[in-house]
């Protein structure tokens, strides 16, 4: 691939677009949910409460996790409109792991390795169409993990 004129103009407006906006603008994170201590609270900083239990909504996760500290998690869904994936540990000390905001054609399937202090759940919310729902798989954890 040969960098023209044109392609290298294109990226040098792209970067000063990005570059021009406020990082107050990158600010706006959910940081009360990240910080909630306990699953029902992040739950309600998130607004999933009342959340239902979807068939649409594929969460793979090891039943043994040897490796407290990387475990392999897969999330996907078939759901319409889906604003938002978020996926908690409900006995690590700050349960939300991770939030995932999706826009318009983005495909909602992701791999991501999470750290587990201890057996737990793990549970995916994903809220579409205004409504959450929720999938969830139990991990044992034999070694390691967070302080552990």
């Amino acid at each position: 691939m040969s960098l023209t004129r044109r392609s290298m103009l294109k990226r040098i407006i792209a970067g000063s677009a990005i570059a021009l906006v406020p990082f107050g603008a990158f600010a706006n994170w959910a940081e009360a949910a990240f910080k909630a201590d306990s699953y029902k609270g992040v739950l309600a900083e998130i607004g999933s409460e009342g959340a239902v239990a979807s068939d649409k909504i594929k969460l793979k996760a090891p039943e043994i996790a040897e490796n407290g500290a990387v475990v392999p998690i897969q999330v996907s869904s078939t759901l319409e409109n889906i604003e938002s994936i978020s996926l908690l540990v409900e006995k690590n000390p700050t349960p939300l792991t991770a939030q995932f905001k999706m826009f318009p054609g983005l495909k909602p399937d992701f791999k991501i390795r999470v750290r587990m202090g201890e057996t737990s759940k793990v549970i995916a919310v994903v809220k579409a169409d205004g409504k959450s729902y929720t999938a969830e798989s139990e991990v044992k954890v034999t070694i390691g993990g967070c302080g552990g």
